[in-house]
């Protein structure tokens, strides 16, 4: 049987409450939470409790494989990476406004195009926005 739980989430911060607050204790934004129900069903909890894959292993019992790397074409940005790009993997970029994060990443999805396919995913600019940077960089 499922059961609901109600829990109030901050709009700005993801900061969680069981009570809904007018101010935001993470981040003192106001008037930011909105309610989310949860469902929470028993069978679930006692299938997670008798996967073997939950159980605690000790680090040294794994055996490290090596992975194939892509170069980037920035030598200081593979040597970041660990060697270059590994297929199948995620890299979040962050930093200020206006540093170079977006023509960074189209300069480094032009090298690697030939290597397969590339998905570019933002979370601040529009197509718009990332096209006309492509334009003016020629790609």
């Amino acid at each position: 049987m499922a059961k609901n739980k109600t829990v109030f989430v901050c709009n700005e911060c993801g900061y969680e409450s069981t009570k809904w607050l007018g101010k935001c204790p993470a981040c003192n934004s106001w008037n930011s939470f909105f309610e989310q129900k949860i469902v929470e069903s028993k069978n679930s909890s006692l299938k997670a409790e008798n996967n073997s894959n939950n159980v605690p292993q000790k680090l040294n019992s794994y055996e490290a494989k090596e992975t194939i790397r892509t170069s980037t074409g920035f030598e200081e940005l593979d040597r970041v990476l660990g060697g270059g790009l590994v297929k199948g993997s995620l890299i979040l970029l962050g930093g200020e406004p206006g540093i170079g994060k977006s023509t960074l990443i189209l300069q480094i999805c032009d090298k690697v195009k030939g290597d397969g396919q590339v998905l570019y995913v933002s979370g601040e600019e529009s197509a718009e926005q990332i096209k006309l940077r492509a334009d003016r960089l020629r790609y």
